[in-house]
């Protein structure tokens, strides 16, 4: 008898759902994570006389997603005729509905792989999983899989089709997956991909209203987790609604119907979760995980780096932005919009160079100085022109290209985007895609897609809060394009906070001075951080923050470590524990702070130097909508010699 007790709590505590009386026998499958802190239960119930596919979440004991609604709303042209002539057929109910349990095939992962660059140089891989079977116990002999992995970050699953020769014109009407969630659960929301976060307890959603993915909950529990996609380049953008008719449900919103022809896959759905919001981000590579490995076979020239806008559009001025950016450890500047033309004119013609620019000269005084051109292209010319363009800038010595306003939302422009991305690949061209568009992992696949926007970034001069929501929201989705300013008077942050902004803001291709020219630097010595900082890594801490407060993020590339931390409007007390670095080492903390009026400079950064070790905590009194940059250097005694001990 105290077997068969301990036996019960020990299966109550790998999988504490509770007991459907309605749910079918024989259909319960469950996946736990490996550290088994995890549990995923699959089971079909029976609802409205009808049998659906349910599923739940729970995250150390405690329920994540309660049961939930799984499956796609299908039309076949085929099936449905035949259906109409069938006699007693008076309703077709939902394609997912009265499909017929076959079985459940189980498996596991533990890998780990080297991505070309990223935010650490090995990515982790193992999950278990589970690949459940079904099909239709009718005349169509449709099958249809749900496969699952659940990794210790988080559960995936996807909706499969195998091959079917009467398949041909697969419509995926909609998407009916559910995530219902524990009452009091808040979700940090925004409207659109550029647009500012508000948070919202899921009945004070907008009826009606589509939030973005990635989608950060707060859990009443205090946990967190986040909702969002992986392997979307053959699907239609999908986003979050609130359930017309289930309480604290979210439910999946298809911006387009999907054509699809067997076999095929939905993307990955994504359910993180996490003790803590900087955890979330710390396990982002989950993203990554789920799509397939690198397709090109030579990527010597794929090259992160650092770049400055060139905004006049004259070849003495790109001259001269070369210059600036060969002394400041910058790879590349942009011409963006307008150097062929309107960009928004189907006339316009990016294979000639309107602005009086002279490329040629240009591309081959930046090869001297170790400085690329990337050039924006705007959605008319690569839709009209994009297979004889590539080809033409890969002749020309460009290094990349920069979308703009490219649709990418329907089905159709999703794979037309992606394909431009692929055909960029075959042009030794890197791409970065701008306005609305954001990450699913696919640059994984294609590395020569180095970031996005997607982002609330300087463009829009944002405030301080805003800055400190996005590192726990928009970065779990991966690289972003916040266009780095530093000189411009309109922005709403200090110049510190700038500087950190740098080191929370991972993108491979770093947009830094967006706003500004070369002429507006005066020697302002905490520029020396922009100089210094690499813009891949390989490791990534978050020591602290939450959405809203502060962020506080350290990076390192080799042995030295790049931390940067920013409050919101209010201001905050910080602490920064240097238990990362090696023990038993010195390094040298060149640390940026905001210096008020006492430091005479326009910037008003304050540079201070100081010899630190692992056992010691550096102390901050962050004021309103400002930051601290630090960069941390392995030295030996002898060469700290002269720089004081940090005493906090």
């Amino acid at each position: 008898m105290k077997n068969c007790f301990w036996i019960t709590l020990l299966l109550l505590a790998l999988f504490p759902f509770r007991a459907s009386a309605d749910m079918i026998q024989g259909t319960e499958v469950n996946v736990s994570s490996p550290d088994n802190t995890l549990q995923f239960r699959f089971y079909q119930q029976e609802e409205n006389t009808v049998n659906q596919l349910f599923y739940e979440i729970s995250y150390r004991g405690e329920p994540l997603v309660l049961s939930s609604r799984m499956g796609v709303e299908m039309k076949n042209s085929k099936w449905e005729s035949a259906l109409a002539y069938t006699p007693k057929v008076t309703k077709v109910n939902c394609w997912c509905d009265n499909l017929v349990f076959d079985k459940a095939t189980y498996g596991e992962k533990n890998d780990s792989w080297k991505p070309l660059y990223g935010e650490r140089s090995t990515v982790k891989d193992a999950y278990h999983s589970a690949v459940i079977s079904f099909f239709k116990r009718d005349k169509s002999n449709y099958r249809m899989n749900i496969e699952v992995r659940v990794y210790n970050e988080g559960v995936a699953f996807r909706y499969s089709f195998p091959m079917h020769p009467d398949a041909l014109f697969n419509s995926v009407v909609a998407d009916l997956t559910e995530y219902s969630l524990p009452e009091g659960t808040k979700a940090w929301c925004a409207k659109w991909a550029q647009a500012p976060y508000e948070e919202l307890a899921i009945p004070e959603w907008e009826e009606g209203m589509v939030y973005e993915r990635a989608l950060t909950l707060h859990l009443p529990n205090g946990k967190w987790a986040a909702l969002t996609d992986a392997d979307t380049d053959n699907w239609c953008l999908t986003n979050f609604t609130r359930s017309k008719n289930k309480p604290n449900t979210i439910a999946t919103d298809m911006y387009s119907r999907m054509d699809m022809v067997t076999p095929y896959a939905t993307p990955w759905k994504v359910v993180m979760v996490a003790d803590t919001p900087g955890k979330l981000l710390e396990n982002n590579d989950i993203v990554q995980n789920l799509n397939p490995p690198c397709e090109i076979a030579d990527t010597s020239w794929i090259k992160p780096g650092k770049i400055m806008r060139e905004t006049t559009l004259t070849t003495a001025n790109a001259l001269a932005c070369i210059d600036f950016c060969a002394q400041q450890n910058m790879q590349y500047i942009l011409f963006d919009w307008k150097w062929y033309g309107p960009a928004f004119d189907y006339a316009s013609d990016a294979t000639q160079v309107v602005a009086p620019i002279d490329m040629k000269r240009v591309i081959a005084y930046g090869k001297e100085k170790g400085v690329g051109v990337w050039l924006y292209v705007n959605h008319h010319a690569l839709e009209k022109q994009a297979r004889e363009l590539f080809p033409v800038l890969k002749d020309w010595g460009v290094a990349g290209v920069k979308f703009g306003f490219v649709q990418f939302k329907t089905h159709r422009w999703a794979t037309w985007m992606h394909d431009l991305v692929r055909l960029a690949a075959e042009n030794h061209l890197m791409v970065n895609i701008h306005d609305e568009y954001r990450p699913s992992g696919f640059s994984r696949t294609y590395p020569n897609l180095l970031t996005q926007e997607g982002i609330r970034g300087n463009e829009e001069f944002p405030d301080a809060t805003n800055n400190t929501i996005l590192p726990f929201t928009r970065m779990l989705s991966g690289a972003a394009d916040y266009t780095i300013c530093y000189y411009d008077k309109r922005l709403k942050t200090t110049h510190a906070h700038q500087l950190a902004a740098s080191v929370i803001f991972y993108s491979p291709l770093l947009t830094l001075f967006w706003y500004d020219k070369p002429p507006l630097y005066e020697g302002e010595p905490e520029v020396e951080f922009f100089k210094n900082l690499p813009t891949v890594f390989d490791d990534t801490k978050v020591l602290s923050g939450e959405p809203g407060k502060s962020a506080i993020i350290a990076r390192r590339k080799g042995h030295e470590w790049f931390v940067g931390g920013i409050t919101n409007n209010e201001g905050s007390q910080e602490t920064v524990s240097l238990s990362f670095l090696e023990k038993g080492k010195y390094y040298l903390a060149r640390i940026y702070t905001d210096g008020g009026d006492a430091v005479k400079t326009k910037t008003h950064v304050q540079c201070t130097y100081f010899k630190v070790n692992a056992s010691q905590t550096l102390k901050f009194n962050l004021k309103p909508s400002g930051g601290v940059a630090i960069q941390l250097i392995p030295m030996s005694e002898k060469e700290l010699k002269g720089y004081k001990k940090y005493k906090g």
